[in-house]
């Protein structure tokens, strides 16, 4: 046990909840950005036994931010060079090697063999799919997902919460997609969500803690700007039976949703342009500054109130850095709105581009 001295040390912890990781299973759906911190960290607190399902080969624009591979490794299997870097980081963890895409075919029979499992994918395809398979298994979901500076953490499908579909109802239509090479991401963005999708493991294998239910983290690595909101469980979420016919694999993230600068969302009100410009924020939030005029609705509170959001117009959601908005307007997309914009940058951009006598926070 002196491998994992520091961890059974803590208070509340032990070799208890040492024993438990260790008689775990968990299924980590990729090898790419977020699965490789995720690998990493479980692997070395001592998962009993880890499943890697990874189809990709390592390319060089991988090597910014997935720091298991090395340059020499161009071309390769990710998932067999992954388990054998973290074999030799812990030989006391059995890898499980599955070198194939995540499909229809195979995801119920996977999942079956785990206790948790963590979705590290990149498309809103397989996010769907993971989430509809972990439903029918009773399997609960840790989620991640980055984009740009910023990133999003969840437990689904745990304790009868909500699930990814209580969030996002309904995938993006093909074709609305921004290009995954075009948008960018920092580099150690995926560690640092990659690392509180492991934290989230861990505390559901061992009940310590309390995981993210019912819940969505937002990180903002700029402003360093954390934000956790609520999320309504719909029952009838958790009642699928049966995998679709076909999961789209479409990539990246913002589906059907426009980015709309604070100087043209200034050139909108001075137009006079016919808009609703929606602030998701919360209500400690909105009364210290907010944008007038504007519809104030709380992130959590969106989906239950969507009939007072006008059909007829373009609508801009608005929050704090535009992480929180992204997520809104990506629901409302969804949810069958046309002209969604989200304002990037957030009220803080707007007080630092157009307003410097607002109040920020």
């Amino acid at each position: 046990m002196d491998r994992y001295d520091r961890q059974t040390r803590l208070e509340g912890f032990g070799p208890q909840k040492q024993a438990l990781l260790q008689q775990a299973k968990v299924l980590v759906i990729g090898a790419g950005g977020l699965g490789v911190p995720v690998l990493q960290y479980l692997t070395a607190m001592g998962i009993g036994r880890i499943g890697i399902v990874e189809h990709d080969m390592v390319s060089v624009t991988n090597l910014q931010r997935q720091v298991l591979y090395h340059t020499a490794d161009q071309g390769q299997p990710k998932v067999t060079l992954a388990a054998k870097r973290l074999q030799a980081l812990n030989p006391e963890v059995t890898h499980v090697v599955h070198d194939t895409w995540l499909t229809t075919e195979n995801a119920l029979a996977l999942f079956a063999a785990y206790d948790v499992i963590v979705d590290c994918s990149d498309n809103f395809g397989t996010r769907y799919l993971v989430n509809d398979a972990c439903v029918i298994t009773g399997k609960p979901l840790v989620y991640g997902a980055i984009y740009k500076y910023e990133g999003q953490v969840s437990v689904f499908n745990y304790q009868e919460g909500a699930t990814y579909r209580c969030l996002f109802p309904e995938p993006p239509e093909s074709g609305e997609m921004l290009n995954c090479s075009d948008i960018g991401v920092l580099g150690v963005l995926p560690g640092i969500i990659g690392c509180y999708q492991a934290n989230e493991t861990v505390k559901v294998i061992t009940g310590i803690g309390t995981p993210l239910r019912n819940q969505l983290m937002t990180i903002d690595t700029l402003h360093n700007n954390h934000v956790v909101f609520n999320i309504s469980p719909v029952a009838a979420n958790r009642q699928i039976t049966a995998l679709q016919a076909n999961y789209k694999q479409t990539v990246c993230e913002v589906a059907g949703v426009q980015s709309l600068s604070v100087d043209e969302l200034a050139q909108w009100q001075e137009n006079n342009t016919r808009f609703t410009l929606l602030d998701v924020r919360e209500i400690d939030e909105w009364d210290i500054c907010h944008i007038s005029p504007s519809l104030h609705i709380p992130m959590g509170e969106v989906m239950q109130r969507i009939a007072a959001l006008p059909a007829d117009m373009p609508i801009a959601v608005l929050c704090h850095h535009g992480m929180r908005s992204r997520a809104v307007a990506q629901r409302l997309v969804a949810a069958g709105f046309k002209r969604i914009y989200n304002v990037e940058g957030g009220i803080h951009a707007w007080a630092c581009v157009i307003d410097d006598q607002m109040q920020t926070y």
